[in-house]
């Protein structure tokens, strides 16, 4: 098989969908790869490590898309990639479908086989090729709150772990997740006092087991949500429903009992954000303020750590990939985790959450693999 990896051209995106040691497992496997030029330049990588490992390079990403039988990346493709895509090309990565009608409209008219990272899943129900970017935005996700904590940044002036004789920042995660435990830990190792929301009773004992009580945990509902929002300083959303929207769990009236100079991050606004007044922001313009409440929602915030992001993806990603460039489609047949990735399926939408988000018809993957 032909794989292509085109260079990312999202806004301040700087990740790549195969690294060089990713390549070179491919090549090893008989299978040839062509790189756009340019496409490693944020990891640290030039085309002559990509030559290295046995890549072609090309000039521009239309000679990719044109070539390929499989399409790498990592985010979603932007309306110029969809309209490249063909008819049987198989793409592979992140896609985020569900709050993006338009371009679930562009994959299925472009009757590629679209198979998404992030509905991949394993033996042990968990989702393994979301999983390691949970974990760098959840981490991540409280250097941008302590950041946004700062007078400068335009906060309430809070360090996050405060000092001796001053209390340090309250922060409530929502969602007892990997990207909630992530956050909780780095806010926790901070200094900061940490209060974990979730509504799975064995998760939260799992929580305190594993921190020794050193962070609180809470069974989520509306109103606890409510009074843990008005305590916060900063306020982690890092809720997920696989595939489908993110529930709106704070509401746009919640705002005005928060804390004068809050923070709320929004790790799940690729599924559409769990903070009502959440909208999509860039690296270069994170946050924006609404009733005096700062919002971060930058939407690729693993791409700010390019090099640490595109290893870890890649580790996760490898296995999988190689199963599709060595069996194509029946690969997606053979393996019912790879199958729970597919999400579009030359023209028919086959992700149940995604046509129940979109108001769209949906089939199962395995009802399109078997027509």
């Amino acid at each position: 098989m032909l794989v292509g990896v085109p260079k990312e051209i999202k806004v301040d995106e700087y990740r790549v969908g195969l690294t060089p040691a990713a390549v070179q497992e491919f090549v090893a496997h008989g299978h040839a790869v062509i790189v756009e030029a340019g496409a490693g330049a944020g990891i640290g990588s030039d085309d002559d490590a990509y030559r290295l490992a046995g890549a072609d390079i090309a000039g521009e990403a239309d000679a990719i898309f044109a070539r390929a039988d499989m399409i790498v990346k990592v985010k979603e493709p932007q309306e110029r990639e969809w309209a490249m895509l063909r008819e049987g090309q198989i793409l592979f990565t992140y896609l985020h479908l569900a709050p993006d009608p338009a371009q679930t409209r562009g994959l299925l008219d472009s009757g590629c086989i679209g198979v998404a990272y992030e509905t991949i899943t394993d033996a042990a129900g968990g989702l393994p090729l979301l999983a390691p970017m949970s974990e760098v935005a959840g981490r991540l996700s409280i250097e941008a709150a302590a950041f946004s904590m700062r007078r400068t940044a335009g906060g309430p002036g809070l360090l996050m772990g405060g000092v001796p004789g001053v209390a340090p920042a309250r922060v409530m995660v929502i969602g007892g997740g990997v990207v909630g435990l992530h956050a909780a830990r780095m806010a926790a190792g901070l200094g900061a006092e940490v209060v974990i929301l979730d509504r799975s009773l064995p998760r939260l004992r799992a929580i305190d087991e594993l921190f020794g009580g050193r962070i609180a945990t809470a069974f989520s509902t509306a109103h606890e949500i409510e009074r843990q929002a008005g305590l916060a300083d900063a306020i982690i959303g890092a809720v997920l429903v696989a595939g489908a929207r993110a529930p709106k769990l704070i509401t746009r009236d919640m705002l005005s009992r928060l804390k004068p100079g809050a923070v709320l991050v929004d790790v799940a606004i690729d599924q559409g954000g769990c903070f009502e007044t959440s909208r999509p922001t860039t690296h270069a313009d994170p946050v924006f303020t609404v009733d005096g409440v700062t919002h971060y929602c930058v939407a690729n915030m693993p791409g700010a750590v390019p090099r640490t992001s595109s290893y870890a993806l890649g580790n996760a990603t490898l296995p999988f990939g190689l199963a599709l460039a060595d069996r194509g489609v029946d690969a997606l047949r053979a393996d019912e985790h790879l199958r729970a990735g597919l999400n579009v399926f030359r023209g028919r939408l086959t992700s149940l959450p995604v046509g129940n988000s979109l108001d769209l018809p949906a089939i199962t993957p395995m009802e399109a693999l078997a027509a």
